[in-house]
């Protein structure tokens, strides 16, 4: 803090003077001690200055509603939201979310600097304060057919940049415990900042290998035991409840059972798309559900404040406490975490605001670089034995890998039970096409195909005969990417995603309202309720995650780390 400012805020903190804002009669969350304090709060200059018994040039009386320090989402994609950075931010802010700590890799896999400079442009003067930790694994492994490298030379000179914290998710876990040399030119680029982590299914001596490196955070657990290994090691377990993976009933319960102490916990959304937030919200959501299954709701709250700011080094945010900022939430239940008002540096955060979609670069709207898509790509003979089967989990985005025959004589024959899969690259324009089997997904009559495919974010398609597909893959080159339904021959709908084939520039209303008509007609069509179908399907591309996935060059096993024969 400046001196000018300090004496300010000191000059209000010893009622030498009158606050800018007095907020009245608040029962107060005190995340140090765990308190719930009957207090006034004092803000100037965008800062707490005094909690106790205050004077301001405006008050507002809260008469006994409940004030807690503004929610960190510890680790989301932007871009996974479907919407501008600009529209999420306003949408999750009004849920009482007031930092995002952003890992822009969607982006960068398909653009590189302009993506990352994308999101950093949109996201200068919203209403929160939104983070960015550097893209660590663009492209995410050896095998990935990406738009773009992005080595420890181009990091540099993001390294002086005020809203850049640290390293993102270091997906490529072969290359952290292997030591290879670029990777841990990554690593060491970030020495001294917080490192995240991306570590699903690593055993007990990877784990330690990988922590040893200095990665101190993982949001990829899916259940308590494996939290606990990496907790045992020093390492910050974010608590992951987005729109596909659902992490949180499990570790919670866990938590709960085992009387483990939360300071090394956090929530984070990861992917999250805008209706589940218009319906659930955002980390209140979380925040209430924890509560729900016994962690007292202060530990619950301070896991979304506190833990996750101390976590960043964000030392002036996670608390309502003398020099914090003022980002701040009222509630008039802690248990329902029913949102009121939400201030962001003393001011009121608008409950009516939309963000608004904001210009994007124009070269950013053309990354489908694909002429035609023929179904002949699509053909895949029948093996003389028994097949590795792609089988997805509901609620899940790892999968299992099952060993088993598969309908069809020469040619493999897709239908309800076993369905194809296929991923195009597009980046490129080569037309490289992986295909394999999969079941779990039980589409039937159709097809459905994405060009968001985590992460390098090829075409990815799956259904249970190659003309849909095809029709499917060449709707999404039409329209420069997207989501899209195909039914019969017909296609059903598409939610167009022309920026960088990842969000849509048509406002989150629209994009809400043609998502839901999407979701319930792929559940229609045989996807099971509990799976949620667009962004299930766009994990099955990403070969850091167990155990079978696809990819443009073929069918990848993750265990093994290498391409199925």
């Amino acid at each position: 803090m400046e001196l000018k400012e300090y004496r300010r805020c000191a000059d209000v903190a010893r009622h030498h003077e009158k606050a800018e804002l007095v907020l009245k009669n608040a029962n107060v969350v005190n995340v140090f001690t765990g308190e719930i304090l009957s207090a006034d709060v004092a803000v100037s200059d965008g800062k707490i200055a005094g909690i106790g018994t205050y004077e301001g040039e405006k008050e507002e009386d809260l008469g006994g509603k409940y004030l807690c320090p503004g929610f960190i989402d510890s680790h989301l994609h932007l871009e996974s939201t479907l919407v501008t950075p600009a529209e999420l931010i306003v949408q999750a802010a009004k849920c009482g979310t007031t930092t995002f700590i952003v890992d822009p890799h969607e982006s960068a896999n398909v653009a590189g600097e302009a993506g990352i400079g994308y999101i950093l442009e949109q996201t200068e003067d919203v209403p929160a304060n939104v983070y960015v930790m550097m893209p660590s694994c663009v492209p995410a492994t050896a095998v990935d057919d990406n738009g773009c490298e992005f080595t420890a030379d181009r990091m540099r000179p993001y390294l002086g940049h005020p809203r850049v914290l640290g390293l993102g998710e270091v997906m490529d876990y072969v290359s952290v415990v292997g030591g290879d040399a670029r990777m841990h030119e990554k690593l060491g680029l970030f020495e001294g900042r917080t490192l995240d982590g991306h570590a699903p299914g690593l055993s007990d001596d990877d784990i330690q290998a990988y922590a040893m490196a200095g990665i101190g955070t993982d949001h990829e657990c899916i259940d308590f035991e494996y939290a606990l290994k990496e907790r045992r090691c020093g390492m910050t377990i974010l608590i992951r409840e987005g729109s596909a993976a659902r992490n949180l009933d499990a570790i919670v319960k866990g938590i709960v059972e085992r009387g483990t102490g939360t300071e090394g916990f956090c929530f984070c959304t990861d992917d999250k798309h805008i209706e589940d937030i218009q319906r659930d919200g955002h980390i209140n959501y979380n925040v209430r559900k924890a509560a729900s299954l016994g962690i007292p709701v202060i530990h619950a709250i301070q896991m979304a404040t506190i833990n996750a700011a101390r976590c960043y080094g964000l030392r002036h945010l996670g608390a309502i406490a003398p020099g914090y900022q003022a980002d701040m939430i009222v509630f008039d239940d802690l248990e329902k975490m029913n949102v009121l008002d939400v201030y962001h540096r003393g001011v009121k955060v608008a409950r009516n605001g939309s963000g608004g979609v904001r210009a994007c670069p124009e070269e950013l709207k053309h990354t489908v670089r694909l002429e035609h898509f023929s179904r002949e790509s699509l053909r895949l003979l029948k093996p003389d034995g028994p097949y590795h089967v792609i089988q997805m989990q509901e609620g899940q985005i790892v999968t299992k890998d099952i060993v088993c025959e598969i309908p069809g004589k020469k040619e493999f024959t897709a239908d309800r039970e076993y369905n194809k899969i296929a991923v195009v690259e597009r980046h490129k324009g080569t037309g490289k096409t992986g295909v394999a089997v999969v079941s779990g997904f039980n589409l039937s009559g159709g097809a459905v195909a994405s060009s968001v495919s985590h992460d390098s974010h090829n075409i990815i398609v799956i259904g249970d005969n190659d003309a849909d597909m095809e029709l499917a893959v060449n709707e999404l080159i039409r329209t420069q990417g997207g989501y899209t339904v195909v039914e019969n021959g017909k296609v059903y709908e598409t939610l167009a995603l022309p920026i960088m084939g990842l969000m849509s520039d048509a406002g989150y209303e629209n994009v809400d309202k043609l998502l839901k008509k999407m979701i319930r007609k792929a559940h229609e069509m045989g996807v099971p309720e509990t799976m949620e179908p667009f962004i299930t399907l766009s994990f099955m591309a990403l070969p850091v995650i167990p155990e079978l996935r696809i990819t443009p060059r073929g069918l990848f096993n993750v265990k093994e780390f290498k391409l199925c024969e």
